[in-house]
């Protein structure tokens, strides 16, 4: 992380990933504001809140390797690839170019569910510090199993980036849309709440709840690192705390090519699982 963090070959075949592809639209009209980025190694903690099975936390700690696994010509699209538009906003903000790398360096358990099962702020000031221990050279990430409500989660909230204490350390916190709300959060997986009917896809993990969840987790690390202090990149019209829009959510949904509200674009098909990537 800017100035205050410290600094195995993956088979990507198994785990087929879908994000967003337009981080680097032009009509998104991004801009930057002038603020510090997350730049260098960034040193994740991983609190799983609830039950998780060992499904969940493979595919999320896949995603993590693979933000910096180059799998050559034989496997396209690469989530690298992807990571490399992510770090290219350093560049864009006058600051260098150099790689960020992300680690998990510590993995928090927390099965009784010792904040409860709704996601409030005071929740997560809860769970943030009992699991960080008051170390700030680490970013946690909350991801919650089935069972948790997270407020907004029902209205496209489904993960938010923000920052704790005095020392403003940033987190993440990612919801499971398994149960609730998947048709605001579980798309291009689960057929959406409102909007022209769609197309939907396999998850290529083979579970809805984690899949998604990847895809939330993508928007808002991204969203963490690029405007951590709420100072970075952002559209200048949606300076709203509840309403900004950032770089991976002002083209939310377009995910592939010749995109349009309710289709994902062009993208791969596994043509064992259905599974788009």
């Amino acid at each position: 992380m800017a100035s205050s963090l410290p600094s195995g070959p993956l088979v990507l075949s198994l785990y087929l990933l879908l994000f967003p592809v337009c981080l680097a639209i032009e009509s998104a009209s991004i801009t930057y504001h002038g603020g510090p980025l997350l730049t260098g190694n960034l040193h994740l903690t991983l609190i799983w809140y609830g039950q998780f099975g060992r499904v969940h936390k493979n595919v999320i700690r896949a995603f993590v390797e693979s933000l910096h696994y180059n799998a050559g010509a034989n496997l396209q699209p690469q989530v690298s690839s992807w990571w490399n538009v992510v770090e290219s906003y350093q560049e864009v903000a006058g600051k260098g170019s150099s790689p960020i790398n992300v680690k998990v360096v510590k993995q928090v358990t927390d099965l009784k569910y010792s904040a409860g099962k709704v996601v409030t702020s005071e929740f997560i000031q809860k769970v943030l510090r009992k699991a960080t221990g008051g170390d700030s050279n680490t970013i946690p990430v909350i991801l919650t199993a089935r069972d948790v409500q997270m407020q907004g989660l029902c209205f496209t909230k489904c993960s938010q980036h923000g920052m704790l204490g005095d020392h403003q350390q940033p987190y993440i916190v990612v919801g499971n849309p398994e149960s609730e709300c998947p048709g605001s959060c579980a798309w291009p997986f689960q057929k959406p709440d409102k909007g022209p009917l769609s197309i939907t896809l396999n998850p290529p993990n083979g579970n809805l709840g984690v899949d998604a969840m990847v895809i939330a987790f993508a928007r808002a690390l991204v969203e963490a690192v690029t405007n951590p202090y709420k100072t970075g990149f952002f559209q200048d019209n949606s300076n709203n705390a509840n309403k900004t829009v950032e770089a991976a959510s002002a083209c939310w949904g377009i995910f592939g090519s010749g995109a349009f509200d309710g289709y994902t674009g062009k993208v791969r098909v596994d043509p064992e699982t259905g599974g788009g990537f």
